[in-house]
């Protein structure tokens, strides 16, 4: 016992010290993670040979974020990317299968284990690849979304790749039996025709299980009130799940997509991914470490010249095949980049793959290791790829889009309002204006963004509203009043300041994210500065006041107040933020405290009673948790 918890102990430090630092370096956590198994693992030698079966629990992590995966879509949203899922992720597979095939036929392999050496590598790695699309927020980008409809398609093609392995025995026969380890299997023995039956009553009973089923389960649960029941719930559903897929000889992290697919329009769904996001997050980082602790440094030594070229021949072939189908599929520029650089590595099935062809007696346990370093290394380089993609080609697209950019609009109109900026925020502005008649030249530097309000009727000119010359064109010169409502916040305190230097009787107002960039675009010179949250925020606050049994009519005396509070000490705290340095100001610090006491008496003045005609009829909530609309 005290061996494990040593061990437990070792892998626990390692991603403690390792992930934040990579994070702080900018490498991503699963850099992190893997640099910290193979400082562990071959390099001081910390663990060793239990890393191999600490992955097998660890891939767990795998079918966690798959089972997340699936909730996150519906039937529908599966149907809208069939031409991805099977065109782009189809031919990803078939080509670099074959690529794998002839490249193992050139250095004289058998076709059969040539055939299975494409199949393992042309498997991605779903764990890495997600969660760094993730991590840096481009799961929704069209290379994100492209790169997600392959990595479905591949965890799905797992399943004809492990029935056909069999049949590619060196030597006949193969042995079915030992793909089991000995374990239990629903199939095992059975025809063909058996063995698919079984297949489609389990595939059909999750499906009906999970929507006949799923919601009595989680009610009855739920009325136990304990929420270490919902997550034992949850935990059983996944691992279920997994275990059946497993009986009949197929893909756990498919079988929990599936579920998770099927759970993905109830009510439950954001408590699932609540309880089952901590055992994910934590298996995946322990898979990782296992990846990095596994490498075996002798094969590596003894063979590195083989070893390198076969990963780089690996990383290189799936990128041409993969830069061809995103040309093919539209996925262009930027997007393009990301799809063929974030799925040019074997991944974590390959090890599957791997471990059942040898039990089938299709590769021999040299290869296998072999082509387990190069696995393990083609992941190890996964984020490097990544930071490829950050630090080079993201710089470049930008830098050539900005020279190569399309022109401005010509802007055929002047109007007495300029609005700079037409996202969720501008949008508000620009409607309330028209709604009253009131013309004004709407601009922005997002293609998109000015097709979708076109598509409303908002008359919009592309072009960078912080460029001077665009500004004259618009007609700023002769404008009333300007309106920033730009999301970057550097250019809107520069717009601010080039307008109010060379057009000063233009009443410029100003979007700002935060009370410090409302005090910089002040400082620039905005005549009116409105913070994106602050008044819907203190809406909301008006709003959990009456929920807790405050009156609506009192609630709104004191947000009013709250504002005039503010009021009332702005220009005083203005003059301390000037002062600040370094982020401090012991001076501003002391007059935001006299705020806070100058509210709490507010909040505590005695009110006057409201008249008649103001008083909303309310009925005060029954308790602190419910609470009732004005009739």
């Amino acid at each position: 016992m005290t061996e494990y918890f040593v061990q437990a102990f070792i892998y626990l430090l390692a991603a403690v010290v390792a992930v934040p630092l990579a994070q702080r370096l900018g490498l991503g956590s699963v850099l992190g993670y893997l640099v910290a198994g193979v400082v562990i693992g071959p390099v001081a030698g910390f663990v060793g040979q239990e890393a191999s079966t600490i992955q097998h629990f660890a891939e767990f992590g795998v079918v966690m974020m798959l089972f997340l995966v699936g909730m996150e879509l519906d039937p529908k949203a599966l149907w809208a990317m069939r031409v991805r899922l099977l065109g782009l992720g189809g031919l990803q597979v078939l080509l670099s299968s074959l690529a794998g095939l002839g490249i193992g036929l050139g250095l004289g392999l058998a076709w059969q284990t040539a055939l299975t050496v494409g199949f393992i590598l042309a498997l991605s790695s779903t764990a890495i690849v997600l969660q760094t699309l993730n991590e840096k927020g481009l799961g929704k980008t069209e290379g994100g979304r492209s790169a997600f409809s392959v990595l479905l398609f591949q965890d799905i093609a797992v399943i004809p790749m492990l029935a056909l392995i069999p049949l590619l025995a060196v030597g006949g026969g193969g042995n079915p039996e030992a793909s089991h380890d000995g374990g239990l299997s629903l199939v095992a023995g059975l025809p063909a025709w058996g063995h698919g039956l079984v297949v489609v009553l389990a595939v059909g009973g999750v499906i009906a299980g999970g929507y006949y089923l799923g919601r009595p389960l989680f009610r009855y649960v739920i009325q136990a009130g304990l929420r270490e029941v919902f997550t034992a719930t949850a935990l059983m559903l996944v691992i279920g799940i997994s275990a059946l897929m497993s009986l009949i000889n197929l893909s756990p992290a498919l079988g929990a997509f599936l579920a998770g697919v099927v759970l993905a329009n109830s009510e439950f769904r954001h408590e699932l991914e609540a309880n089952i996001q901590p055992f994910k997050g934590l298996l995946l980082g322990l898979f990782f470490i296992t990846v990095g602790a596994g490498i075996d440094m002798g094969v590596l030594v003894s063979s590195w010249g083989a070893v390198l070229a076969l990963v780089l021949a690996v990383i290189v072939v799936k990128a041409l095949i993969l830069w061809a189908l995103a040309l093919i599929f539209g996925v262009r520029g930027s997007n393009g980049w990301l799809f063929t650089l974030g799925l040019a590595q074997a991944g974590e099935f390959g090890f599957v793959l791997l471990n059942y062809s040898v039990q089938n007696r299709v590769l021999d346990s040299d290869l296998s290791q072999l082509l387990s370093l190069v696995v393990a290394l083609s992941m190890f380089l996964t984020p490097l790829l990544f930071i490829a993609y950050d630090r080079i080609v993201l710089p470049w697209y930008r830098r050539s889009t900005n020279a190569a950019e399309r022109e401005a609009d010509a802007i055929e109109e002047q109007a007495p309002v300029i609005v700079a900026g037409v996202g969720r925020f501008g949008q508000i502005v620009c409607r309330l204006l028209r709604a009253n008649n009131i013309p004004a030249v709407v601009l922005d530097h997002e293609i998109e963004q000015i097709e979708n309000v076109r598509q409303i009727g908002l008359k919009s000119y592309f072009g960078d509203a912080s460029r001077p010359d665009l500004l004259e064109t618009a007609g700023i010169a002769e404008a009333r009043l300007l309106v920033v409502a730009i999301d970057d916040r550097d250019r809107a305190v520069a717009m601010v300041e080039h307008v109010k230097q060379f057009h000063p009787g233009v009443w410029v107002l100003a979007r700002a994210f935060d009370r410090g960039h409302g005090y910089r675009l002040r400082q620039a010179g905005a005549d009116d500065v409105i913070s994106e949250t602050y008044h819907s925020a203190l809406e909301l606050g008006g709003h959990a006041l009456t929920a807790m049994g405050v009156h609506p009519m009192r609630a709104r005396q004191m947000t009013w107040a709250f504002l005039d509070n503010e009021r009332a000490h702005e220009d005083e705290l203005f003059e301390a933020w000037k002062d600040m340095r370094d982020g401090f100001s012991p001076r501003y610090s002391e007059l935001f405290m006299k705020l806070e006491e100058a509210l709490s008496g507010a909040m505590d003045k005695d009110w006057g009673e409201p008249r008649q005609e103001d008083v909303p009829v309310w009925t005060p909530p029954s308790s602190p948790t419910t609470t009732s609309h004005d009739a």
